[in-house]
Order: structure tokens, then sequence, then C-alpha cells
């Protein structure tokens, strides 16, 4: 579905699922140079049991219109706004490195707006070396590959991800080309880990939250280490921690235990 997100059009996957606003709302956010297909099994699940899934494209990425996100601060009051434009008062937020920070800035920004909150493969402060930061920028695809190695513990995935046989690496890969090459105008890589890498509010937002919250960590993540959530989880006295058998992608490669982390949270 589409929606008008600060007079632009927004692309929204709705997990099959008509978009209720009566029912209770989970939002799904993407990182960088990724889309809504990384949430695809959970979206799927979520929508078929009873939840309103929106699991938008970032302006400027893929089928949404408008700036990319400058800052995580920009990418809070997008989420905000989604909210406003689809009507709903209050949902759960999910969201994944890049997303995660989003997520909880919007939780710190209206913490009566969001019911529960689970960060995914995050990080305080969420560093991007200089070297992939420059390579970003001047060479796009190299920097793809870097991430692509950084990003997987596995070579394929199992069965209830893609499909027997699938290619991690390779089906990364071509999403984050289609990412990149789905903006002439900016950079949508290099923006995104300029926004990772500078922001630096997320402890003092985890201490404005008041809902319940889950991490979510890779064991082989390299991108951002499982450590380097453990500023964020002092700052949130009774979140949930879980960690899955995967690398930074971990809802493509390991979609059963991702989806079993964020059931086990969500239900009442």
């Amino acid at each position: 579905m589409k929606l008008t997100v600060n007079g632009h059009d927004t692309f929204c996957y709705t997990g099959g699922k008509p978009f209720d606003a009566a029912k209770p709302t989970l939002v799904f956010i993407h990182g960088v140079l990724n889309d809504h297909s990384v949430w695809i099994l959970q979206t799927r699940y979520f929508a078929h049991h009873g939840w309103n899934v929106l699991a938008p494209d970032l302006p400027g990425h893929c089928r949404s219109a408008g700036d990319p996100p400058r800052t995580v601060e920009d990418a809070a009051a997008f989420v905000l706004a989604l909210l406003d434009a689809a009507g709903v008062q209050q949902a759960a937020l999910v969201g994944h490195s890049f997303g995660s920070l989003a997520v909880l800035q919007a939780a710190a920004t209206a913490p009566r707006r969001v019911s529960h909150l689970a960060l995914l493969g995050t990080a305080s402060p969420m560093k991007v070396s200089p070297a992939l930061l420059d390579t970003s920028l001047n060479a796009p695809m190299q920097a793809i590959d870097m991430v692509n190695v950084f990003s997987h513990s596995l070579l394929a995935p199992p069965p209830s991800a893609l499909g027997p046989g699938t290619w991690l690496y390779g089906g990364s890969k071509a999403l984050m080309k289609r990412v990149l090459a789905s903006n002439s105008e900016v950079n949508v890589f290099h923006r995104g880990f300029k926004a990772c890498d500078d922001y630096r509010g997320a402890e003092a937002a985890m201490e404005k939250v008041k809902c319940p919250v889950l991490f979510i960590l890779g064991r082989s993540d390299a991108m951002t280490l499982p450590r380097m959530a453990q500023p964020l989880i002092a700052k949130a006295p009774g979140a949930k921690v879980v960690t899955v058998e995967a690398g930074h992608q971990m809802m493509v490669e390991a979609p059963d235990a991702v989806l079993a982390a964020l059931v086990g949270f969500l239900q009442p």
C-alpha cells in the first residue's frame, strides 16, 4: 500500500493483508541499503496472526519518494509521521541496524506512541570505519562487497528463509545494488552510513523509553558486534536480550529464530 508521508508517496508492505488501523500495529524499519523485503518472513507471519503490519521503504529508497534521511533524528521523525499518515496512535516498533536507531529515537521522542521496542543488530555508538565510509561514497560497489562479507556468517540460509540453496551473499548484493540504483540523485549508501556514524544520542534516548524493550543480537555479527549493544542494554533495566546464531543480516540468515524472539516478546 502507499501512504502520503510528509507530502511524499511512501510504499509500505503489509504482509499480504489489508491494512486495518483498528488492529494492533507493528512497524518494521530496515537498515542502510535495504528495503522492506528483508522482513518478508516476519511481516507475513504477524500479518496473518492478528497484527496490522507496516514495513516501509525509507524515503528515497526503492518505491518511496522523498529525501533520504540525513540523520537518525530525521528517520525517527519519518517513523512518527508514518504513524500519523496511517491513523495509528500507538504501535510496536522493530528496527534493524540504522533502523534500530531510528525506532529508538522515535520511542524516546514520543514514548506514549510506542507499545514495544525491538532493536536488531544495534550498537552505541554505531561507528562506521573511515575506510568503509569513504568507500561507500567513492567506490560503492566495492563497499557492497565489503559489507556482505561482514554481514553474513553462513553461505546459505535454512529452507525457511528463501529456499534451499539460496546464496545469501548474492541475494544481499543484488538487493543492495538495486536499492543504491533506485535513487539517482543521492548516494543512499553513504548518507545512511554517515547518519549512523554521526549519531551520539542512543544512550540518552534509551533513558526516555517507557515501553518493554527487546534486543536481538547476532552471535557472529561483524558489523555491530554484540558487545557494542551493551551500553544500551545497561540503560534498559528489564530488557530482554536474545542472541541468535547469525551475522548482521539475521532476519534472513536466522529468520525462524528472529521470528520466535519477536513472537515471544509481543505475545500478550
